[in-house]
């Protein structure tokens, strides 16, 4: 009998600022238990970056930092596809195709690119607008059936989706239509400060939990998280949603669920509901950041697991790109008569 083909899985960070403890939760945890079912590529998305303005020193740093970051979380450089997107020409090639087979009405539509257009209104490059497009380059690049997202992400997902589809359409069957893959319901990690909106790298600093954040620095942000007036610990997320980030976080990181975690915590006052949240957070990150501070020692093997591992991607990366240039009638390059 022969072997089922694993499925491939795509996903990408960009390496434009600290990462957070909801970017654990909700991604970087789930990345490591799905090399054991997929054939997994994590790209450092470098070139979506550069949509805004970055200090060219600091964006090469980060590349290595969050390329340590992936392996520091659990990921095995040789099971996994860890590579960076400018290492990869396919993703460029691959984009420019796709934007002559999207639509400006869909692109329009696109509530990242609204929102990207207030926040950097002195910068609103053509970049920014076609963003989606180059997502979707990076997930049809690599035929991938499955790609882990947020809620808000569905958006360009199915934009990926609808290209593929009407390149399909017209060619063939040619791109593998992706589905989203999800985390687990209760995963997602809300503000410090404002609970109501999920943890972002890019609001202020109290208001996230870094995963290089010394213990100090996370007891310091948790006793600072707001809750309410009230004294009641309870899971309402809707009613008491600064008490309930709490509880998601504990719940997240340990064996129980939120509702388990109120139970155990009842009567004992915020206080200790911010203790037990604290060191929940400082106990799960101690070992990932001490490997990611071995790993940024050294920095050639960092740079190794690159180099290799761009080599891999091309390699799928070609396969798709020659066909889709077959398939639209670009002349044959490089082939005997």
């Amino acid at each position: 009998m022969e072997n089922t083909p694993q499925k491939i899985c795509f996903s990408g960070i960009q390496p434009s600022g600290t990462l957070t403890l909801g970017n654990y939760i909700g991604a970087l945890r789930n990345f490591g238990l799905m090399q054991d079912s997929f054939q997994c590529l994590y790209c450092v998305v470098d070139m979506h970056a550069i949509t805004v303005r970055q200090d060219p020193a600091a964006l090469r740093r980060r590349c290595l930092e969050l390329t340590a970051t992936y392996i520091a979380s659990g990921l095995d450089p040789v099971r996994n596809i860890l590579y960076c997107q400018s290492h990869v020409s396919g993703h460029a090639e691959l984009a420019w195709i796709l934007n002559c087979f999207t639509y400006m009405g869909e692109l329009q539509r696109m509530t990242q690119y609204k929102d990207k257009c207030a926040k950097h209104a002195d910068n609103i490059n053509a970049g920014l607008f076609t963003y989606p497009v180059l997502m979707a380059a990076d997930i049809l690049l690599y035929q991938a059936d499955v790609v882990p997202i947020g809620a808000d992400q569905k958006q360009h997902l199915e934009l990926t989706r609808d290209i593929a589809q009407r390149f399909n359409a017209l060619f063939g069957d040619v791109f593998t239509v992706p589905e989203g893959y999800f985390g687990k319901v209760g995963s997602r990690v809300m503000s410090l400060q404002e609970p109501t909106r999920k943890m972002s790298k890019s609001d202020p600093e109290d208001t996230y939990i870094a995963l290089l954040d010394p213990p100090d620095v996370i007891r310091r942000k948790i006793r600072r998280a707001v809750t309410d007036s009230e004294t009641d610990i309870r899971f309402d997320p809707v009613n008491k949603p600064g008490v309930s980030n709490l509880l998601s976080i504990i719940a997240a990181l340990s064996s129980c669920d939120a509702e388990q975690a109120a139970q155990e915590l009842q009567g004992q006052g915020y206080g200790k509901l911010k203790e037990r949240a604290a060191e929940c957070v400082i106990e799960t990150l101690a070992p990932l950041q001490a490997e990611h501070k071995r790993l940024m020692a050294d920095k050639a093997y960092l740079q190794g697991v690159l180099d290799e591992n761009a080599k891999r991607a091309s390699q799928m990366a070609n396969r798709t790109l020659s066909k889709v240039k077959r398939k639209i009638g670009f002349a044959d390059w490089g082939r005997k008569a």
